[in-house]
This record gives structure tokens, C-alpha cells and sequence, in this order.
């Protein structure tokens, strides 16, 4: 499991900002990421459609719309559940 997760949909520029920032940090802290589509899951469109980006840190919400690089890279400096 990826300990980060960005929850958007195809052609969305806010996702796009936020993917890029997610990209940066995970490859400065050495953690995996993954990016699913709202498109493709009918229960995470009804969750969380009105705000993509959504941004998961070990499986729980962390930040939506924007994403703060700080604060990501702060929240990755902690240990992963276990």
C-alpha cells in the first residue's frame, strides 16, 4: 500500500498541482504514491466529487483542493502505521 494517495479525475488542474507537489515529496522522503480517478469508482465520485484533489497520508484524509508541501512532507516525516 502507497502512503500517499491523490483521489482526482482526468483533466482537472487542481489535481494537476497537486500531483506535482505529491510527486516532489514523495521522491524527497523516499515514500510511494498512487493516484486513483474518481471516474472509475462510483463510491469515491459520490465521497469525494465536490473536492478533488483529495489527498490520503496512510489511508486517511490529509488535505483537499490545495496541497502544502510542507505540511505533506511534515506528516511523511512520521512513522506509517502499523
Amino acid at each position: 500500500m502507497s502512503r500517499v494517495t491523490l483521489i482526482g479525475k482526468p483533466g482537472c488542474h487542481l489535481c494537476d498541482d497537486a500531483r506535482a507537489i505529491i510527486i516532489s515529496v514523495c521522491a524527497d522522503t523516499e515514500n510511494t504514491w498512487e493516484e486513483v480517478s474518481i471516474e472509475d469508482d462510483p463510491a469515491l465520485f459520490d465521497e469525494h466529487w465536490d473536492r478533488i484533489p483529495v489527498v490520503l497520508v496512510d489511508g486517511r484524509p490529509h488535505d483537499f483542493w490545495r496541497v502544502d508541501a510542507d505540511r505533506l512532507r511534515s506528516a511523511l516525516a512520521t512513522s506509517p502505521p502499523s
